[in-house]
């Protein structure tokens, strides 16, 4: 630090703000041009503006000076992807992010969430992924698309006529009826909380209650988990969550240990409830579209 820039607090004014840089030359330099009357202090180790609005002032230079490096990652994730673009269908190079439509796949959002600033835009069903991560995108961009593919109707109409008639088309359709029920095995001695957003095996879900009727070990494993040793198991009926319970519900701080996975239900993660969010608000649409349909099909007084 140059003699010119430094000052003892004793000189300090009263009234100011204080804030930390980047110990880089060019970010000083700026931020001495911006504030031309900040000091550094040796005791606060820190620079002090003074100033009464110099806290509001510090933040806006701060914003500014982010958006400009946003800015030049842009132009520069722009540059890179003009050099060596990525073709696909599931890609669309917008002006002002990669827009990304897919048809749903966990797979597909496990990858897209680990690229930085990816958002979700639920209004046109799409993720959007900013220049500046351009980078990340194209490392994960095999896997997405691969993903993507796998979930095609048309794959899935093929997978499923590939295994029509086995043993395994014969467990999937097991696993559908037994999922129509809407019972799930809990411990005998350790059932979960009732209305209240719970994750399992399944899912999250909300428990309504159970006659305790005997769940069998083998049936708990075949479709759910493994069933413990000696354990008991009765049969809980559950009900999804509405899409205003579920927002509404905190996810737990820490992941479900092996414990609580081998006890078949614990407190829901973010990301569980944010893959639960998205299907009640999926069918909080479809509802309304359905109600909104009927209506308009009803005979008015106009037209009766």
């Amino acid at each position: 630090m140059n003699e010119a820039t430094k000052q003892t607090p004793d000189a300090l004014p009263r009234e100011g703000a204080t804030t930390d840089l980047p110990h880089d030359r060019i970010t000083i330099e700026l931020f001495r041009e911006a504030f031309p009357r900040a000091r550094w202090s040796d005791r606060l180790n820190a620079w002090f503006v003074p100033g009464r609005t110099a806290q509001k002032r510090i933040g806006r230079w701060r914003a500014q000076m982010e958006a400009q490096a946003d800015a030049f990652a842009n132009e520069k994730g722009r540059d890179a992807f003009a050099f060596e673009p990525i073709e696909s269908r599931y890609l669309e190079a917008a002006p002002a992010a990669f827009e990304i439509r897919t048809p749903y796949s966990r797979s597909v959002v496990y990858e897209i969430r680990e690229i930085p600033h990816a958002r979700w835009d639920a209004d046109r069903r799409l993720w959007t992924v900013p220049y500046r991560s351009f980078a990340e995108l194209r490392q994960r961009w095999s896997a997405i698309e691969a993903a993507a593919e796998r979930s095609e109707p048309e794959a899935r109409r093929a997978r499923r006529e590939a295994i029509k008639g086995t043993e395994e088309d014969e467990a999937f359709k097991a696993r559908i009826r037994e999922r129509r029920r809407k019972r799930y095995p809990v411990p005998d001695d350790d059932a979960p909380p009732l209305e209240r957003a719970v994750g399992t095996h399944v899912g999250v879900v909300f428990f309504i209650g159970t006659d305790g009727e005997l769940a069998d070990p083998a049936m708990v494993t075949r479709f759910y988990f493994p069933a413990a040793d000696g354990e008991e198991y009765v049969w809980a009926s559950w009900r999804l969550g509405t899409l205003e319970e579920l927002v509404t519900t905190w996810p737990a701080r820490t992941p479900p240990n092996q414990g609580e996975r081998d006890r078949g239900w614990w407190m829901p993660t973010l990301e569980e409830l944010r893959l639960a969010r998205r299907h009640a608000k999926s069918r909080q649409r479809a509802r309304e579209r359905k109600h909104k349909d009927k209506s308009s099909g009803e005979p008015t007084a106009n037209n009766a």
